[in-house]
């Protein structure tokens, strides 16, 4: 019996440059971990720490990861071109509530923005 193999369709995973810069910031580990889970996407699937960011519309998400108390997110979108697209990453310093703050919920969407325009 000769073994089967499934063909997948795994995207790749594009970065707005700004959003790589500031993800590199990110602790060894916590990129690993968030690595992983932008890998999983790109496969298809979500990780357990992945949720619809609100106020977008269907197909971005962010990851929020907790690290040694410290709260990491990155917000990616999936219907944009062929690729996952992560458009900001960014360490929650916010010690109350899980909101995004607005700052970051305003620098996503303009980034959102520009990157549809650019791909046009």
């Amino acid at each position: 019996m000769s073994p089967s193999y499934v063909s997948r369709n795994i995207r790749a995973i594009a970065w707005i440059k700004a959003a790589r810069k500031e993800f590199e910031e990110f602790p060894p580990v916590a990129q690993d971990n968030l690595l992983d889970a932008l890998s999983l996407a790109a496969e298809g699937g979500m990780a357990s720490f992945a949720k619809p960011l609100s106020g977008f519309g269907s197909g971005i998400f962010e990851l929020a990861l907790r690290h040694k108390g410290d709260a990491f997110r990155v917000v990616y979108a999936v219907q944009i071109a062929d690729a996952i697209w992560v458009i900001h990453a960014f360490q929650k310093k916010s010690k109350s509530g899980i909101k995004t703050p607005k700052i970051e919920v305003d620098l996503i969407r303009d980034r959102l923005k520009r990157l549809k325009d650019a791909l046009k």
